[in-house]
């Protein structure tokens, strides 16, 4: 039986992983932080029924996948478009504007880089996948689960899991290949581009694009391909710990702010 000591250890290890799990399925960073110390708790409460089956790591992320299936469960679906909405309200919100840049100007991790946002992209798309897809895209794609591992967390059969894994992938590349213009030139959202302007108008914006892997291999890959890219970014990135995560966080909460209005609205 694990001890009291060995949990706590391997959760303080895991902890920022998790975290940043959470904080992927529920859009909000104090919703995260409490999901965090629920799944502690139980986790602490319930130490004697881990029967060391699988490893501690996919225990404890199956208590917090629960806490957050729980937590989402009477949530509505983002639409594909929420990045234009936000973008559209935010730009007719001067508070809001006002509060982007005093962070921008004021805070060590208030620099607006292109990959952070890439990341903030991915977290607003996925949130239109069924919670069931999205958690299999994030477990395997994001965080490395194996196939066998995310049985054990979301508690369905290995092709269920890997049902979900195929559709979420074939939602998330179609939604990105007819909106993102970094890996389309059909593509109609130029937000990365715009707000690098804005926030850091020295910059040579096409410098700045060359430095992901991505955007280089644009025109020479196959979806699935850039696909797994644009993961290679998206796994790069702490959302609580980067250059740009206060300013990436505020705005996460801007737009799930304005997500939970609109879809009560409708």
């Amino acid at each position: 039986m694990v001890t009291e000591k060995v949990l706590t250890a391997e959760f303080e290890k895991i902890r920022p992983q998790l975290k940043s799990f959470i904080l992927r399925m529920t859009a909000s960073a104090q919703d995260s932080e409490d999901i965090v110390q629920d799944t502690f708790m139980k986790a602490f409460r319930n130490i004697e029924s881990y029967k060391g089956n699988s490893a501690l790591k996919t225990w404890i992320f199956a208590i917090a996948t629960n806490l957050c299936k729980d937590f989402l469960r009477s949530k509505k679906l983002w639409p594909e478009n929420v990045t234009d909405l936000s973008k559209d309200a935010a730009m007719g919100s001067p508070t809001f504007m006002k509060e982007m840049m005093e962070t921008r100007t004021s805070s060590q991790q208030g620099d607006f880089e292109i990959k952070d946002h890439i990341n903030h992209c991915f977290t607003c798309i996925s949130k239109t996948l069924p919670i069931e897809q999205q958690l299999a895209l994030l477990l395997k794609e994001v965080y490395e689960f194996k196939v066998h591992e995310i049985v054990e967390i979301i508690g369905v059969t290995e092709g269920v899991v890997k049902h979900l894994l195929f559709n979420s992938r074939q939602k998330m590349i179609d939604i990105f290949d007819k909106r993102c213009s970094l890996i389309n030139k059909e593509g109609f959202c130029h937000q990365c581009s715009e707000l690098n302007g804005y926030f850091n108008p020295k910059h040579e914006l096409q410098k700045e694009l060359m430095k992901i892997e991505m955007v280089k291999a644009a025109e020479s890959k196959d979806k699935d391909h850039l696909f797994d890219l644009r993961m290679k970014v998206v796994k790069s990135v702490d959302p609580f710990d980067s250059l740009g995560s206060e300013l990436q966080l505020l705005h996460l909460k801007w737009t799930k702010t304005l997500m939970d209005g609109h879809l009560e609205s409708n």
